[in-house]
């Protein structure tokens, strides 16, 4: 039988997946937060056209379902359960007896770019999958069925032409349920009228960043990060090598606009090395989305390492530590989070783009961000031929069965702040199967059950449990200078990369737009400095501080982690015509003395330093 993709790992049910430790406080934080209240806050979400209402009708409240369901779930919160099924009984109920789901008048439809409906089937999944509704794969099916009807009159174009291969992950859900020739003749469909990003990157001309600010479908970043999944999930059909394409892509796009955490920047479109220019919020989660899948399919561990590095670092340095405000943009070196003057230093994106606040620049990011935390627990333990793999190292738990006997594999860890983990399985009677640990390959060397583990390698051992066995996992990090563009540098330990925190002070900024109002706690903040932020690395020793994790695993007061060293002042003004953003570079390395300073990961940090120079040799 004909496959769309095969996977390596398979995804654990969500039933049988539970965050703990700091990571379940981060989910706490989300629910609690602009996540858990845009339903009540926001006319896109509390007003969309999709349950009825006369808001948006598009992107908003598929992208906001897909992460708020399975954070409900995760928590195994009964009142958030409830409100969001009360969108999906509204959204199941609308459903057109053809099979139609969006909501739009029929004679709209030619008119109606389908990336919504690839969306909101991805929602759907993840509903079926958590709370077990039959009625999910069927609207999934339905809605399918209809989409291969509708491009045999209307073709894929806008958003849903850059990104087909989206549909192709609730295609395959389905199709593993009740397979049917006519979905292989879909998945054809949507690759044949899609954009070929392999065709793009044999011919790559965009390896620098558009110095006219030219917004473009094929250099967006929300499209690439979603894109680098694109052959991997079409490789049955095609052929191809599944880590391959992905593999070459994410490595062209690195050499000319990648950062050390791993993100690529694009402050909309692609954006270059400048630690001055920005990511968008979107892109980091699409991005972490792509490795997710990409390990599940490939099997290749260099995903879950750069997941990981996009987790502990990029996420949370883009949204507030309270999660009730984010940013559009973030930056490397981001000394003020203010309204710039004129025309910005982002390409294409406005002058409130690296704000927190509710919606800065546009609301998608404002709605798919909710995605990022609670699909790194659906990622954390992937399911083998033999066993479980602990892939994310974070704190969860999982449940399995295997030959008829039930197990559960906890894994209490505070890393990434710090270096060790502990498995601990419990099952009522004895029973076999693999335990596999991803080795960071960034650790310099590890130990598991008292044995070495090599680094960018899977650990595994295969064995009879007993209740309450346990296996220790140590790893061992070097904190180091990593180069970076503009001859600049950075500090890496590991899978934290740390910045220079300045003081700053926040200003609340309360006030209606366009119909939506911004009050505090979810209303915009304009952040601005309290110190100078010239600084460049005087010494290549860093003395690693531990601190307690706290309320807030990222916060920027407490952080728990933090790196000793000594620093040099030197003189660094601002870019020309924009008194809130540092120069690309310093006015000189002459320094004004030395001062010993304290780092903290690059999550903690809301202005900072990130990108300094080395003048210690």
């Amino acid at each position: 039988m004909e496959k769309i993709y095969s996977s390596v790992y398979r995804f654990a049910e969500p039933g049988a997946l539970r965050p703990k430790g700091w990571l379940k406080k981060q989910l706490e934080i989300q629910a609690e937060g602009l996540s858990g209240h845009l339903d009540q806050v926001w006319p896109d979400i509390r007003d969309s056209a999709w349950i009825g209402g006369k808001a948006e009708g598009w992107e908003r409240v598929p992208y906001w379902l897909d992460g708020f369901i399975p954070l409900a779930y995760l928590l195994q919160k009964e009142e958030l359960i409830a409100r969001a099924k009360k969108y999906v009984d509204a959204i199941l109920a609308a459903q057109q007896e053809d099979g139609w789901i969006c909501p739009c008048q029929k004679e709209e439809r030619p008119a109606y770019d389908v990336w919504a409906m690839f969306i909101i089937c991805k929602a759907l999944m993840v509903y079926g999958q958590c709370s077990g509704d039959e009625r999910a794969a069927e609207a999934v099916y339905r809605a399918m069925k209809n989409l291969e009807e509708h491009l045999t009159h209307y073709t894929l174009f806008n958003w849903g032409q850059s990104r087909w291969f989206e549909a192709l992950i609730p295609l395959q859900w389905i199709y593993e349920q009740r397979p049917e020739a006519w979905m292989i003749e879909l998945a054809v469909t949507l690759a044949s009228q899609g954009l070929s990003y392999e065709r793009l990157f044999s011919c790559w001309k965009d390896q620098q960043p558009d110095p006219q600010g030219i917004w473009r479908q094929q250099t967006h970043i929300v499209n690439l990060m979603m894109a680098l999944k694109s052959e991997a999930v079409f490789s049955g059909l095609s052929g191809q090598e599944p880590d391959a394409f992905a593999r070459k892509m994410y490595a062209q796009l690195c050499e000319a606009h990648g950062t050390p955490m791993g993100h690529i920047q694009g402050d909309e479109c692609l954006a270059g090395r400048s630690p001055i220019r920005g990511t968008e919020l979107c892109a980091v989660v699409e991005e972490m989305y792509s490795c997710e899948v990409l390990a599940s399919v490939t099997g290749d561990p260099f995903w879950l390492d750069l997941l990981e590095r996009l987790a502990f670092n990029s996420l949370p340095a883009t949204i507030s530590a309270d999660m009730w405000s984010h940013q559009y943009d973030q930056q490397l070196n981001q000394v003020s989070c203010s309204v710039q003057q004129g025309k910005a230093v982002f390409g294409t994106n406005g002058t409130q783009a690296n704000l927190f606040g509710l919606e800065p620049n546009y609301g998608c990011c404002t709605a798919n961000f909710s995605q990022g935390w609670p699909k790194l627990v659906l990622s954390a333990f992937m399911l083998t031929e033999k066993g479980v793999l602990s892939a994310a190292l974070v704190p969860a738990t999982v449940r399995l069965e295997r030959d008829g006997a039930a197990a559960q594999v906890t894994l209490d860890t505070e890393y990434p702040f710090r270096d060790s983990l502990r498995y601990t399985v419990h099952c009522q009677q004895p029973v076999r199967f693999e335990l596999a640990v991803r080795i960071p390959a960034f650790a310099e060397s590890a130990e598991a059950d008292g044995q070495a583990a090599a680094p960018g390698e899977l650990w595994r051992t295969e064995r009879l449990w007993q209740d309450g066995d346990t296996v220790e996992v140590r790893l061992h990090f070097a904190a180091k200078l990593v180069p970076g563009a503009e001859g600049l540098a950075c500090v890496e330990r590991g899978p934290l990369f740390f910045a220079l925190p300045l003081a700053a002070k926040s200003f609340p900024w309360e006030y209606e737009r366009g119909g939506v109002t911004r009050k505090a706690p979810y209303c915009d903040y304009i952040i601005l400095p309290e110190q100078e932020w010239g600084y460049a690395f005087a010494e290549k020793n860093f003395r690693v501080i531990e601190n307690p994790v706290g309320a807030y695993p990222f916060s920027r007061e407490e952080p728990p982690v933090q790196l000793e060293t000594g620093m040099s002042r030197i003189p660094w003004g601002t870019h020309p015509g924009q008194p809130g953003v540092c120069a690309e570079k310093p006015e000189s390395l002459e320094s004004a003395g030395t001062e010993t300073v304290r780092l903290q990961p690059y999550g903690c940090t809301t202005l900072r330093m990130t990108m300094m120079p080395d003048v210690s040799c």
